[in-house]
């Protein structure tokens, strides 16, 4: 599409997709009242934990203990159809526990002794990897496979993971001694990296009247992993116009320092910045927002809404930064005010090779 096009409207859908985008958001509105019987606020954590959901992504939760990071996946679990399991991570776990192992098993007809494949934890649709920077780096290693390529390989032989298959981890940022902090190879397998902030005032005095009552409250199930595929199928048909995506792409070229698109500051104060993976993570996330806020196409505005996740751990600022207490988070603040909205913005017009034209 031309910068002067607008994106696909209601009108240009079927009937089935129109349904399909307006049953996707009315899932996404009662599970927000169905986790709230639980979760008190943190709305915009559990926005971005579903949009990485349905843009088929992993998620990183940061935050100090007693925010409620463990309890929400549980509870997002439970309110799903979802085989689920919880992997705590700590300083001795082996990467066997963690992707299963072979065993020796004798067969009581014959007497024969085979190996056989046992499954570890890492085998279910969502996984709470819990305090993921508890464990040596050999066992998060183990995580990368299983996140990236969504399979196992063990004894010569690939086992799938099941489908719909993705991550949730929690670390907290205190108490570093002894802890293993995840290289930016793992960090980068996560699409978002979450942080999850303290409670308001009434939030709290809620959460305090609620868990001191002692009821608990069942949460009533309701998505299925076909209804999750087929939400994923439809973010990906999502449309998005030119000028958002050259909006996204310029803030993901802004970030990298001695770039022709990156602003004084961004060579001053950043060490690297986001990657080809993170103009991807844009693209995606701005969809899956759109669906889950039954729109029919991605915004400037949902690019806006989830660049902070997208991008915090995509992007690292120097000693520099560091001396100036400018974090990732002010960096991309000032990344949004350096790079303008409201200009047009135009496919590059460089010269391709033929295999990439060919692709074209």
């Amino acid at each position: 599409m031309k910068n002067d096009e607008v994106a696909m409207s209601q009108s240009e859908w079927s009937e089935g997709d129109v349904a399909r985008v307006q049953r996707c958001h009315q899932t996404y509105l009662r599970l927000r009242e169905e986790l709230a019987k639980v979760i008190v606020g943190q709305e915009r954590v559990i926005e971005e934990v579903l949009i990485a959901v349905l843009a088929r992504g992993h998620a990183l939760l940061e935050g100090v203990p007693g925010l409620a990071k463990t309890l929400l996946i549980s509870s997002l679990a439970e309110a799903t159809h979802l085989t689920f399991k919880r992997i705590q991570f700590t300083p001795d776990l082996m990467p066997s526990d963690v992707t299963g192992a072979d065993i020796i098993q004798e067969d009581p007809a014959t007497g024969e002794r085979g190996y056989r494949f046992l499954p570890g934890p890492i085998f279910a649709n969502m996984i709470l990897a819990d305090e993921i920077n508890r464990t040596p780096p050999k066992t998060q290693a183990a995580m990368l496979e299983a996140m990236q390529e969504r399979q196992v390989t063990a004894g010569g032989k690939v086992y799938p993971l099941p489908d719909p298959f993705f991550v949730l981890a929690t670390q907290n940022p205190l108490e570093q001694e002894g802890t293993y902090p995840l290289p930016e190879a793992q960090l980068d397998r996560f699409l978002l990296y979450i942080h999850v902030d303290y409670p308001s005032a009434a939030e709290e005095w809620e959460i305090a009247r609620r868990v001191t009552s002692g009821r608990r409250t069942g949460l009533e199930s309701l998505l299925t992993g076909d209804d999750l595929i087929q939400f994923q199928e439809l973010v990906s048909c999502i449309p998005v116009a030119d000028q958002v995506l050259g909006y996204a792409c310029t803030l993901v070229r802004a970030s990298r320092p001695g770039s022709p698109e990156s602003p004084d500051f961004v060579t001053r104060w950043v060490a690297w910045g986001s990657g080809p993976r993170g103009l991807l993570t844009l693209i995606m996330c701005a969809k899956a927002r759109a669906a889950l806020h039954g729109r029919y196409h991605a915004t400037i505005g949902d690019v806006q809404a989830i660049v902070k996740p997208a991008l915090r751990h995509r992007l690292a600022g120097n000693y520099a930064a560091q001396a100036n207490n400018l974090t990732s988070d002010r960096l991309i603040e000032m990344l949004l005010e350096a790079v303008p909205s409201d200009v047009p913005y135009d496919r590059p017009r460089e010269e391709f090779s033929h295999a990439q034209s060919l692709i074209s």
